[in-house]
């Protein structure tokens, strides 16, 4: 006769059955993960429109579609099923229908998907519609050439460049290039274009980008709430490579008439927003010339005195987006802290004489929250948000930020099995004893008792920082189901911790910043559960950058890198300086040209100590890539090659500074998977 289990190996039993039933996260299921994204509030508060992004391997590309959820969480319908993308739902003011791009043009819709309306058959596309508030006109903007009067020009002129034998590139200005496209003749230009489709005007006609390019943040144009006005973005400035002075304009529509509004404010000015009552224009603003990573504050312009004062004076975070109550009465927005992004608030019209803290306050805690819509009626808020646990979902609150209910759950059921752990905070001591933070996450069976190789994560920028929210392409989870222990710091440099933290990487890359990061590992590698022996690093951009400075400088005696993984790395600063299309971030990072600053770039430049080479390393670069242009990786892996390192190079001809195509992702994933699996 069997003895009967006893409860606790019945309980270890169905834990046994449980762990041995949990998926491990794959790059496969992270391109399976499907996409939440741009929630569109209807007029009437009852509707969200929104889209929902699908990989798709064998076309290699990720298709959008729009899709429709009420604001009870109830009524999930998908409006849209083209064999391409759809997306950029924007509502009509009065609710009958929705503007959308598919097919590279705009159309408008009733709210269950028919009665299709093409509005804009331009041969050079049209994208980012805005509607005026009397819904009379739809703005969008398209890339043409500025010498073409009409539409007729601009496909002539295609059709004579791409039947053309001589496919030269020829220029006369800087910046003819900007991340992985060739700048070199046309122009984006703002558009107004009747709903019911006819001539598009160019409103924004010339020889310059409207939005700057180098400045745009989204959708960077809109209607005064009359109708009377288009506010538009344009760079005033002779040479748009050393210089971020985005300004805003208003365009009178009758008499084509522009004033320029931020003149004299020689930083980035975007995202122009107004009051429904039209009193104020609201924008966000950085006050340094040339310093692109400069605070951003939220600006007020009064349209009758023309008067401009900053609303977030004494908050020393980055305000992000922009969202305006009903009532005109206050301003949310969103801004990052300490590795989360929530909603903030601050009136219209604060009382400048009490503290900052009586009137810029914090709605929302926890993860990250973007794509704010204030309800009509001035009573909660839909929004994005995520962690590194969760795929973005659509989410709703009320306006003092509690009440949170979830309006989809896309991905919950896919992603229950593999059981991903929640980030955990990591605090310690870096340069010049400065508190410094991170994040941490162990894999999804941590077992405390085990030993783990430890992975760092290093971030670009070098103005950024790792935040509790889902990552497409650089998902710490990857690696975690990996079996290692990630380890995200965010040093000197980073956002969310003060404008002077962020200050404090400029001019001195390889200084503070490498302290904090390598301070940061000793203290994690203390952590019983650590193999201090199988630590390896991995980073893109400047986290590139900071990878190649550590293979120089692998000397810390507390611990060593074992291997490395350098993307898109900055190592040559002196070439790096005049290859790269956005002139003005170095000339600020290192206080001047190579010819102006020659100590600066000699002192941190990485190529400069390849002779303490001797860590193995992956080397991957897009072809495409002209912000970190591929020569910097070509040149490390030749020095490494050189030097005898056990290295490797993956070059991508179709990617630039992003892996993005899918085929792509599982290939380089599997290449930096494999080179740590065999050198870690």
């Amino acid at each position: 006769m069997l003895k009967r289990l006893s409860i606790s190996a019945v309980i270890l039993m169905i834990a046994a059955f449980a762990i041995a039933a949990q998926l491990t996260f794959s790059v496969n299921d992270l391109l399976a993960v499907k996409r939440v994204g741009d929630p569109q509030l209807s007029p009437d508060g009852r509707t969200v429109a929104f889209t929902i992004g699908t990989v798709d391997i064998a076309a290699n590309r990720v298709i959008n579609q729009i899709y429709l959820i009420n604001i009870d969480g109830t009524g999930l319908k998908q409006i849209t099923s083209e064999k391409g993308s759809s997306s950029s739902p924007r509502w009509s003011p009065d609710g009958k229908r929705i503007a959308y791009v598919t097919g590279g043009q705009i159309w408008t819709m009733r709210p269950d998907g028919g009665d299709r309306e093409q509005v804009t058959k331009l041969s050079t596309g049209a994208g980012g519609p805005v509607w005026s508030r009397d819904g009379k006109w739809i703005a969008f903007s398209s890339e043409v050439y500025p010498e073409c009067k009409d539409d007729a020009c601009n496909q002539a002129e295609d059709e004579r460049v791409e039947k053309s034998k001589v496919q030269a590139k020829v220029t006369e200005r800087l910046l003819f290039k900007h991340w992985n496209e060739w700048r070199d003749r046309k122009r984006s230009h703002v558009f107004v274009v009747s709903p019911k489709g006819g001539t598009a005007r160019d409103v924004t006609p010339g020889d310059f980008d409207s939005p700057p390019y180098a400045a745009a943040t989204g959708v960077d144009y809109s209607f005064s709430p009359d109708g009377k006005y288009l506010a538009y973005l344009k760079n005033p400035d002779k040479v748009e490579a050393l210089s971020t002075n985005s300004d805003i304009y208003l365009l009178d529509l009758a008499n084509n008439v522009s004033t320029h509004v931020t003149q004299g404010m020689n930083g980035y000015d975007v995202s122009p927003t107004f009051t429904s009552d039209g009193k104020y224009m609201l924008f966000r603003s950085q006050a340094t010339a040339t310093f692109e990573a400069d605070r951003w504050r939220i600006m007020r312009y009064d349209m009758a005195s023309k008067e401009i004062v900053e609303l977030t004076r004494g908050f020393d975070q980055q305000a992000e987006e922009i969202a305006i109550a009903p009532d005109n009465k206050t301003v949310y927005f969103t801004a990052g802290e300490r590795g989360r992004q929530n909603i903030y608030s601050v009136p219209v019209e604060p009382d400048f004489r009490l503290r900052i803290a009586t009137h810029v306050k914090r709605v929302t805690d926890g993860g990250f929250v973007s794509g704010v819509n204030v309800t009509p009626d001035g009573k909660g808020f839909v929004f994005l948000s995520s962690r590194v646990d969760m795929p973005a979902e659509l989410e709703r609150a009320s306006i003092d930020g509690s009440g949170r209910v979830w309006l989809t759950k896309i991905n919950e059921a896919s992603m229950q099995a593999f059981r991903l752990r929640k980030v955990e905070d990591v605090e310690w001591k870096g340069a010049l004893n400065a508190s410094v933070h991170g994040l941490l996450l162990k894999p999804a069976n941590f077992d405390p008792s085990r030993k783990y190789p430890l992975m760092v994560l290093i971030h670009g920028g070098p103005q950024g920082a790792w935040n509790d929210n889902w990552g497409y392409r650089w998902n710490p989870q990857i690696y975690a189901a990996q079996g290692y222990v990630v380890f995200m710091p965010n040093p000197r440099g980073s956002t969310g911790y003060g404008q002077r933290f962020v200050n404090e990487i400029s001019g001195d890359w390889g200084g503070k910043a490498y302290t904090d990061i390598m301070n940061g590992v000793a203290e994690v590698i203390k952590q019983p559960f650590i193999d201090r022996s199988r630590i390896g690093g991995a980073g893109a951009s400047y986290g590139g950058y900071m990878v190649n400075w550590i293979l120089g400088h692998n000397n810390d005696p507390r611990f060593k890198f074992k291997t490395l993984v350098s993307h898109a790395g900055v190592y040559n600063l002196e070439s790096m300086a005049t290859t790269t299309e956005e002139l003005w971030f170095v000339n600020w990072e290192f206080k001047g040209m190579p010819w102006e600053n020659p100590l600066m770039y000699e002192r941190w430049s990485p190529h400069k100590f390849v002779k303490n080479f001797s860590t193995p390393t992956l080397v991957t670069a897009g072809e495409l890539d002209y912000r970190v242009p591929v020569d910097q990786s070509l040149q490390l892996y030749t020095s490494l090659q050189v030097r005898g390192v056990k290295s490797k190079l993956v070059v991508f001809p179709d990617e630039g500074h992003w892996i993005l195509k899918p085929q792509n992702s599982q290939f380089w994933y599997g290449q930096v998977l494999d080179w740590f699996k065999a050198n870690l």
